[in-house]
């Protein structure tokens, strides 16, 4: 199983950036989809998350209004929008599959990770 994420980089403080996770390897449209964020210092924490049909999502409150995640199954992949950032979400994103409940944000409850992608927001 291979969770490959793109799309972070560099952006401003109120800017946007668009995060993807190319899976393979996995029944991809079985799985349950993950973005957890983990910034120097601190433990990864749960972003958002997308159920395996793509009809439910679910957010950490301090990125509602602000983050879409989404999925295509026909691609095997799953995009994070990440809109009006904040410095606050400078951090390595990960993408993450699993088969637990939606609301589930343990990182332990995911079965597959990506390698993370840097996101740096400037101030």
């Amino acid at each position: 199983v291979q969770l490959q994420a793109s799309g972070g980089g560099l952006a401003e403080t109120g800017g946007s950036l668009r995060l993807s996770c190319a899976a393979s390897g996995l029944t991809f449209s079985s799985y349950n989809m993950g973005w957890f964020r983990q910034a120097p210092g601190k433990e990864r924490e749960f972003v958002a998350a997308i159920i395996w049909g793509g009809g439910n999502t679910y957010y950490v409150d301090d990125v509602k209004g602000r983050f879409t995640i989404s999925r295509d199954n026909a691609k095997n992949t799953v995009y994070l929008q990440m809109d009006s950032l904040r410095p606050e979400d400078t951090a390595v994103y990960y993408c993450a599959a699993g088969r637990s409940s939606l609301w589930d944000k343990s990182y332990k409850s995911y079965d597959y990770w990506g390698q993370g992608t840097q996101v740096t927001v400037s101030s």
